[in-house]
């Protein structure tokens, strides 16, 4: 079954960096797209990047430029590294997939930015 354990989330002031983490076991890894979202309180969950089993990258308007997602195959893991972070971008940070017809999320990692 698909398990999706997200890491590497922490405390941060304005302009920091935090190398978030996602372990995926229970798919055949490098021939899935990935997917990082967030949800801020009161704020509808928002895709932040995607990777494609080819690499190719896609970013919300919010976080280009700050933020990479990257992926390590042999790892069976997602990256989203944040960097000149704001405290707009705090949110808790979820890694999905889509595995035969179903989407799955992992518990999420709380990034929190604040001086």
């Amino acid at each position: 079954q698909v398990q999706l354990v997200e890491s590497g989330g922490g405390l941060v002031q304005p302009g920091g960096s935090l190398r978030l983490s996602c372990k995926a076991n229970g798919i055949t890894f490098r021939f899935y797209t990935m997917n990082w979202y967030r949800q801020a309180p009161g704020k509808q969950r928002e895709l932040v990047a995607t990777i494609t089993s080819g690499g190719l990258t896609h970013y919300a308007d919010s976080v280009k430029g700050r933020f990479t997602i990257s992926r390590d195959n042999a790892k069976n893991t997602v990256y989203l590294q944040t960097d000149s972070l704001k405290p707009e971008d705090t949110a808790a940070y979820f890694c999905s997939t889509e595995s035969n017809g179903r989407d799955y999320w992992g518990q999420g990692t709380q990034v929190t930015v604040s001086a």
